[in-house]
């Protein structure tokens, strides 16, 4: 493990300027520092997901995405290095599997709604929808995992089918309706 944080603070960033993980520094504006920023907002939103009450799957699942965050943003803050893997996107697939099997087929669009533990859940979606077009973003200027990029899209899709889950516990799917304000 490499050095821990024994001050918070350097002024080192002052300037505008960032260091990432292999030394060196970057704007605190460049695409990579964009992804990185995203990723630890969606990092907490999944946080802010597991103060609900849930299933001991779901919650499982959800600290495995946690850490699976964290080494996404390592690699984002170590230009070059590869900690994700296809194994992380295949645990993705089965538990998105295992969560969507019981669930009735959508035939209408779903509204954010259906209690607090589907609205974090929908709200982590979005976020991570946002962190995923800066990953893409990120990967059009420098070198970027696609199998970290996979992964978030996998992520996207597994919030949506758990925000099904837990509207459909609590206070029921909000189905949109095509020109309701006329």
């Amino acid at each position: 493990m490499g050095n821990r944080l024994s001050k918070i603070y350097t002024r080192t960033g002052d300037g505008g300027t960032t260091g990432l993980g292999d030394g060196s520094r970057v704007d605190k504006d460049a695409a990579r520092v964009h992804a990185m920023g995203e990723v630890d907002e969606l990092n907490c939103a999944i946080g802010a997901i597991l103060v609900h009450p849930l299933d001991d799957e779901v919650r499982a699942c959800l600290l495995d995405v946690q850490h699976a965050l964290f080494d996404i943003g390592g690699e984002l803050s170590i230009p070059g290095a590869a900690f994700v893997d296809d194994t992380y996107v295949e645990g993705l697939e089965r538990h998105l599997d295992a969560f969507n099997e019981p669930l009735p087929p959508l035939k209408e669009f779903i509204l954010p709604g259906g209690g607090p533990a589907a609205v974090a859940c929908q709200t982590a979606r979005a976020i991570c929808r946002r962190a995923e077009r800066r990953f893409v973003e990120a990967a059009r200027a420098e070198e970027v995992s696609a199998t970290s990029r996979r992964y978030l899209n996998r992520l996207s899709d597994l919030l949506f089918v758990l925000a099904r889950v837990h509207a459909r516990r609590g206070e029921g799917e909000v189905l949109w309706e095509k020109g309701r304000n006329r």
